[in-house]
């Protein structure tokens, strides 16, 4: 992400969020032109195309319309019966903005994990405009993995990497390579895998990995969500040396073992927190309101670290 400047007053961190909302599944950009939120699409608005919502200090958020007000027609011969577009992730490079997307139905892996590219992330700038640059990756009945939930990071050597998966066989992972943003050309083996729960359902999904002084730390969601106010999601997490892991959490134990160190879950009427990204130490996600009929909604909390691993905590209840 790019980098950002100090979040205006009242922090961030202990003022409830305002304004719209609704977004499931956030992709948190906070640059100098402001704070942006894409996420995944709704039924009946453009289409089913990934929103966007926007704000100048990270509180006060509004809608900014949707990427395109129809979906690329390629999709639906990909993904028959595709509605809504799911989980975006946005990632600069080179002056260029790199969105990722997945589209699926639910409860099937017939999925593709697809890219536009952009020059800016705000609507209302010159020169706005999504281009759509096809699939990435796509995964089907032969495969052991679904190909949703694209997070993307840079390591060390400047190679972006992107895991991605839900259910099947938990969380994979493939190189990309810059300046297309695709898999990188030389990668012919199949996905890396990060993370399993080892359970039927093996119920974990939407992995962000993020670098961290030397570190790389895979944020993922556990057990269930879209189901309001019985919805499970929570946020856990692993360390590991190498960006391809082994990813191991606080108690030794691998991600690909069941492991993993929760960061967040529910909270009185606060339930089911998923769906996370990260930018400028801020961890944007949502979670459904027991107070409001168990609808989703938006939470962005300021990411601390105690003794090399992340820390977060919900706000006080007002």
């Amino acid at each position: 992400m790019s980098p950002a400047p100090t979040p205006s007053t009242p922090s961030v961190g202990t003022a409830e969020l305002s304004g719209d909302l609704r977004v499931h599944d956030p992709a948190l950009a906070v640059t100098d032109d402001g704070w942006f939120v894409y996420c995944t699409g709704g039924d009946g608005v453009g289409d089913g195309c990934l929103q966007v919502r926007r704000s100048h200090d990270g509180i006060a958020w509004e809608f900014a319309g949707t990427v395109w007000d129809a979906k690329p027609a390629w999709l639906a011969e990909a993904v028959p019966g595709v509605a809504n577009l799911w989980a975006p992730e946005l990632v600069e490079h080179g002056g260029i903005w790199y969105l990722y997307y997945a589209a699926s139905t639910f409860g099937s892996n017939r999925s593709v994990i697809a890219l536009a590219t952009n020059k800016t992330l705000d609507p209302g700038a010159p020169g706005y405009e999504w281009v759509d640059r096809g699939p990435v990756i796509a995964s089907g009945e032969d495969d052991d993995f679904n190909a949703i939930d694209p997070g993307v990071v840079v390591d060390a050597d400047g190679t972006p990497w992107m895991s991605f998966g839900s259910f099947w066989s938990g969380i994979r992972m493939v190189p990309l390579a810059w300046p297309h943003g695709h898999i990188a050309p030389d990668w012919s083996g199949a996905p890396l895998r990060l993370a399993n729960r080892e359970l039927v359902p093996n119920a974990i999904e939407a992995p962000y990995v993020l670098r961290h002084e030397g570190a790389y730390y895979l944020f993922v969601s556990q057990d269930f969500c879209c189901r309001g106010v019985d919805s499970t999601y929570r946020i856990a997490v692993g360390r590991a040396d190498s960006v391809d892991g082994p990813y191991l959490d606080r108690d030794g134990v691998e991600l690909l073992a069941g492991g993993g160190t929760v960061l967040l879950e529910t909270d009185g009427a606060r339930i089911g927190p998923g769906g996370q990204s990260i930018s400028a130490a801020h961890l944007a996600f949502h979670y459904y309101d027991g107070n409001d009929d168990g609808r989703f909604r938006l939470e962005i909390l300021p990411l601390a670290w105690q003794d090399g691993w992340p820390a977060v905590q919900w706000k006080e209840s007002a």
